[in-house]
């Protein structure tokens, strides 16, 4: 766990459920990729996950959690939302949306609950990663733990 002045919303939000996590910095480039990050950390970019922000034909918006090496499958995600059809957000949107930037966005702790919704590939490991809130900072935590906290629910999304 992180101290005090380190912390971000989504460790703040894992301390109060008493969730136990591990947070993992790294020196943070914008051009930074999924897979560079999970490389950074020397770690399977499989068990490192990003987290995107979808809108639904109806106009909701959903929360996505994939392995980052791969593509979120619309179809698989819009079947998975029960909504006719899902396309990314525009990422000058994300940061009133959600309150995190691009490249930090966690599904923890974002400005409000939207459904989510994170690939079942989580449940092969015991601990899974996912952005910490900001860029540069990765929380490591079981994935039961990030269904709980996230309230999300196991779909196959790739």
């Amino acid at each position: 766990m992180a101290g005090g002045k380190d912390k971000t919303n989504a460790m703040r939000i894992l301390d109060a459920q008493k969730i136990v996590y591990q947070a993992h910095t790294y020196t943070a480039d914008a051009g930074l990729s999924g897979a560079e990050i999970a490389r950074l950390l020397e770690e399977d970019p499989d068990r490192v996950f990003k987290t995107l922000v979808t809108r639904g034909k109806s106009g909701q918006n959903y929360v996505f959690v994939i392995p980052v090496a791969y593509e979120l499958d619309l179809k698989k995600a819009a079947r998975a939302s029960e909504e006719k059809a899902i396309a990314m957000i525009h990422q000058k949107e994300l940061l009133p949306l959600t309150g995190y930037v691009h490249g930090g966005c966690s599904p923890v702790g974002m400005k409000k609950a939207f459904p989510t919704f994170l690939d079942e590939t989580a449940g092969l490991y015991d601990r899974v990663f996912v952005s910490g809130g900001k860029v540069g900072c990765q929380i490591e935590l079981a994935p039961s733990d990030l269904i709980r906290a996230a309230e999300c629910r196991l779909a196959d999304l790739i």
